[in-house]
């Protein structure tokens, strides 16, 4: 019953991340990668010492190249991403990887995406977000059908999205602060991982709503705010304990996985936390809310 009894206060503090994850985006706005605005990505395998990142850049500026993106693969490996390349390009490309000569390498991967492709997977990932939040707000409102008392089902599935949006502007307004500060850059993997985050989270919110429903069937109480504060006591423990067990691999993957998986560890990570917390203390604290608004 203590977070039904201090609901407020989780709430006030989920509303001003919120805010503050929707200023980020606002602000920074997110850095789409060349899976999204085109490009291409070239890996590069060094005899010796890989050169440091500013090393790379400053070539890259110099030689015309324009920005790029550098991410270090290991000590004798780099991972550069640049805006579309002509064939002219290539050897402005090779010169500024050697910088100049100075760091002997091999050409270990390149590949490029064209604009075409680039929108059409822009298109399909948003297409992609939008289908499974339809089919979530379907699926859990046809789940609760049979609880109409004392909060309609439809609300259910109503309060599940609201959560939702909570658990995906937070992890985003973060990648937005990241690209601005480190220059992550939004890729498919990201999509992949608000995707998961979607998942896992409405897991976890369902199986809350599910012990509601099996202790409103139990009759444990006629007080509403009574039945959802036992129901969050018999499912808190479990909860966090999944959730826990995938942070703790999320968090191993973040320190100590391959460069290219760094970010989407770490919004995966976010969202994992976020949305265990939404589960918690947003989603049944909002069910106690809609309830007494609807005595009014």
């Amino acid at each position: 019953m203590f977070i039904i009894k201090n609901k407020i206060y989780f709430l006030a503090f989920s509303a001003l991340l919120v805010l503050a994850s929707f200023a980020s985006l606002v602000v920074f706005g997110l850095r789409p990668g060349i899976d999204f605005k085109g490009g291409a990505v070239v890996t590069a395998s060094y005899q010796n010492n890989a050169p440091s990142v500013d090393e790379v850049k400053n070539q890259a500026k110099n030689v015309g190249l324009g920005e790029v993106v550098v991410q270090v693969s290991d000590d004798k490996e780099l991972i550069v991403k640049t805006r579309t390349l002509t064939e002219s390009d290539r050897a402005i490309l090779a010169e500024t990887l050697s910088v100049a000569g100075a760091y002997p390498y091999t050409e270990k991967s390149f590949s490029a995406i064209g604009p075409s492709i680039s929108k059409e997977l822009t298109t399909k990932s948003i297409l992609a977000v939008i289908l499974v939040s339809l089919a979530i707000i379907i699926f859990i409102t046809l789940a609760f059908w049979a609880v109409s008392k004392p909060v309609a089902s439809w609300k259910y599935g109503l309060i599940s999205i609201v959560t939702l949006l909570h658990d995906i502007i937070i992890p985003a307004g973060l990648y937005a602060y990241l690209g601005y500060a480190f220059g992550a850059e939004v890729d498919t993997l990201f999509v992949v991982a608000l995707l998961t985050i979607l998942g896992v989270s409405i897991s976890d919110t369902i199986v809350i709503f599910d012990r509601i429903r099996e202790n409103l069937k139990k009759k444990i109480s006629t007080v509403f705010e009574e039945v959802v504060g036992t129901s969050l006591s018999q499912s808190f423990v479990r909860s966090i304990n999944t959730s826990l067990t995938t942070a703790l691999v999320l968090t191993a993957l973040f320190f100590f996985g391959p460069e290219p998986t760094k970010w989407f560890s770490l919004t995966l990570l976010t969202g994992i936390v976020v949305g265990t917390y939404s589960s918690i203390f947003v989603a049944s604290p909002l069910l106690v809310l809609a309830e007494k608004w609807q005595k009014k």
